[in-house]
């Protein structure tokens, strides 16, 4: 299994140094893939979303890929396959799904939120239960992850549940202005085709993996966990009981990409990722961040403890949208609260900031805030 975790490990190395600055991105499909959890990649057009997807599919070497782009005339045929017309014949209703979706082992889909009534029904048990089932049909998914994606939210209630079905959204922007050289020449280099070894990886490796998963000890987090979910409920971030059972299979596999058999807080990293709407970022950052730094744990995974050195300009200019809007008055109780945790989340961020002047100025304007909201309660 060791040399499995290996393999896992140089694949996702290979994407990484030919997408440079996407660390986060593929360090979040390297994780949904060993738990065979969906994964939403949310961004602009021209962030690498689709060449990210298809550069990993590649390295499953055995593997058949499945990719495409939904509009809103998508037909089922198109995702899941024709009826077999030699069936049809002989009075059976049977789907050729040679191949399309049901038989693909990764599975892209570009502009999820196009996807309409006549396919929504059979997508939501595919991504849920890793099942086609059409008419009388019912075959398992051999699909090891699936990947969705678009350039904007949901905002037709009819989605949400489509949404609900990917258990990681990971957010996908535009590069660093500080590396875009780096950009520019690794991306120079992936048009022109120049031959690179690319490490390889196969399906049945990975379901071996993703069955390990199952066994990772998550006791000693579990209390925190716990805690946790609690804590983001009361924030107003819905968690639902299904999403928070599921969950349990991130953490189980940032401690398994780690070489450990057993979780420990800083595994809940995971947990910045599961957002509904943007506003939510930073609270889920916030909170998570102040409950992993206490791990010092040298086996902790790379992105779990990855603080982004943070602007204090805008820092400053989102603690007195904060000031505003709490000066407003007549703010209902979760209001408040959202306001409090966007608060702690700016402090946790100004302890990273590196000019003490500018520090000591930003943490005396959020101390002033926070005696604002004690003589108010």
């Amino acid at each position: 299994m060791t040399q499995n975790i290996e393999k896992l490990n140089k694949v996702l190395t290979h994407v990484k140094d030919t997408f440079v600055g996407k660390n986060d991105v593929v360090d979040l499909l390297g994780i949904c893939l060993l738990a065979r959890e969906n994964a939403f990649l949310y961004g602009p057009p021209g962030t690498a979303k689709s060449a990210i997807v298809r550069t990993l599919a590649k390295a499953v070497t055995d593997g058949k890929n499945f990719e495409y782009l939904l509009t809103r005339f998508t037909e089922p045929n198109e995702i899941f396959g024709p009826f077999d017309i030699r069936k049809l014949k002989e009075g059976e209703l049977l789907t050729n799904t040679e191949g399309m979706m049901p038989e693909a082992s990764m599975v892209f889909l570009d502009e999820i939120f196009n996807a309409n009534s006549a396919i929504l029904n059979s997508l939501l048990m595919a991504l849920n239960e890793k099942i086609f089932k059409r008419g009388k049909e019912t075959k398992n998914l051999p699909a090891l992850m699936f990947v969705g994606a678009s350039n904007v939210l949901p905002e037709d209630e009819a989605l949400n549940a489509l949404f609900d079905r990917f258990l990681i959204r990971i957010n996908v922007d535009y590069v660093n202005p500080e590396i875009l050289q780096q950009v520019l020449l690794a991306g120079r280099k992936l048009e022109n085709n120049i031959e690179t070894e690319t490490p390889e990886i196969l399906s049945h490796e990975i379901k071996e993996l993703q069955n390990l998963c199952r066994t990772i000890d998550l006791k000693p987090i579990y209390e925190v966990y716990l805690n946790t979910i609690i804590t983001l409920r009361n924030t107003g971030i819905a968690i639902s009981d299904r999403r928070a059972v599921k969950l349990q299979n991130l953490i189980a596999a940032s401690a398994l990409i780690c070489g450990r058999n057993e979780a420990i807080l800083s595994d809940l990293w995971v947990l910045k990722h599961i957002w509904d709407t943007e506003e939510q970022i930073e609270i889920l950052e916030g909170i998570i961040n102040r409950t992993i730094e206490k791990d010092e744990n040298p086996k902790s995974h790379p992105q779990a403890l990855q603080n982004k050195t943070p602007n204090p300009e805008e820092v400053m200019k989102d603690v007195k949208i904060l000031v505003e809007k709490w000066n407003e008055g007549s703010l209902s109780f979760e209001e408040q609260n959202v306001i409090k945790d966007k608060l702690r989340y700016l402090q946790t961020r100004c302890d990273w900031i590196k000019n003490p002047e500018q520090k000591q100025y930003i943490q005396q304007e959020i101390e002033n805030l926070w005696q604002k909201i004690l003589q108010s309660v």
